[in-house]
């Protein structure tokens, strides 16, 4: 029995999260409320903290958390905590890129098919009384070669959906020797040459950080079309549409925007800015909220991985 693991959940999960750490002997608390101070107030009584992305957790929560052993975030990335800090403190790091890894491959893909068949342009012309067939006349995947910019959990399952599309796949990532039989890893300067796709999937960190900016595009040699199910700030959204106005870039599907607030609940509530604007309007452009990674399939898997590696350092 594990009844002295006191953990602390702020935000909801997956119900098997609780129910299989409760039969497995850990000691759960709740408080999908309270603000960031008030958790702080209490936080020294807890020896791990499950979360998503209600605050973040930065030096002055971990310098309170004095009993803390683990941060489990349900999701892929890490941003939302200072983990230098946490680790300077040897407090453990969890997160479950594995558990939305293939929902988040499966959605890169549907967004790439849509728009290479103006899909989503189709159907609400035809909506509108208008059946424009050459106009909407598409492209096929065979024959183009596809770019990954970070070949990690997230890009080697998009790399794996596209197995069957008689495509070239190439990565890119700061790492040595990630490549496998599913795509080719090349240098930056390869990868520039060759692309006629560009799929972002990095985490967000300082190098990553506005790194689509207009630097970027104007190095690619083909007109592409881009994807991102990444972090919005990892794009520059202005330079991104100076892109899509100068027919650079052919087409975008954006599940992640650097509007976004820090829990991924909302957008921004001022103004919307008028490069947001262009994009509502672009009938190149597909969007969705933040939603690649977040199927019913995921949302059990993501809980069952944090499940297994919270009990993996108690074992």
């Amino acid at each position: 029995m594990k009844a002295t693991i006191k953990i602390l959940h702020i935000d909801s999960n997956h119900p098997i999260l609780w129910e299989q750490l409760e039969v497995l002997g850990y000691d759960n608390y709740k408080d999908f409320t309270s603000s960031k101070s008030e958790v702080e107030a209490k936080i020294q009584d807890y020896h791990g903290i499950v979360i998503r992305s209600r605050f973040k957790i930065d030096r002055t929560f971990l310098d309170k958390a004095t009993n803390l052993k683990f941060i489990a975030r349900v999701g892929a990335g890490l941003e939302s905590i200072d983990c230098e800090y946490a680790e300077s403190k040897g407090i453990h790091l969890i997160a479950a890129p594995e558990g939305n890894r293939n929902a988040v491959g499966e959605h890169a893909l549907g967004v790439l098919l849509s728009l290479f068949n103006n899909l989503n342009r189709a159907h609400g012309e035809i909506q509108n009384g208008a059946w424009n067939r050459e106009p909407n006349r598409g492209y096929e995947l065979e024959g183009k070669t596809v770019g990954i910019i970070g070949y990690g959990n997230m890009g080697k399952s998009f790399a794996k959906k596209l197995k069957g599309f008689d495509t070239e796949v190439l990565c890119y990532d700061i790492k040595e020797n990630v490549g496998d039989g599913n795509a080719r890893q090349v240098s930056l300067l390869e990868f520039q040459e060759e692309v006629d796709v560009i799929s972002l999937h990095t985490p967000w960190t300082p190098e990553t950080d506005k790194m689509i900016d207009t630097k970027f595009i104007s190095s690619i040699k083909k007109p592409f079309w881009f994807i991102n199910t990444a972090r919005g700030n990892s794009v520059v959204t202005d330079d991104l549409v100076a892109g899509l106005k100068a027919k650079k870039i052919l087409g975008a599907g954006l599940d992640v925007l650097e509007y976004e607030k820090l829990s991924f609940e909302s957008l921004f509530s001022d103004k919307m800015p008028e490069a947001f604007n262009y994009l509502l309007q672009a009938d190149n452009v597909l969007l969705t909220p933040h939603i690649a990674g977040w199927t019913f399939e995921s949302h059990r898997k993501l809980a069952q991985t944090i499940v297994d590696k919270i009990d993996g350092l108690f074992s």
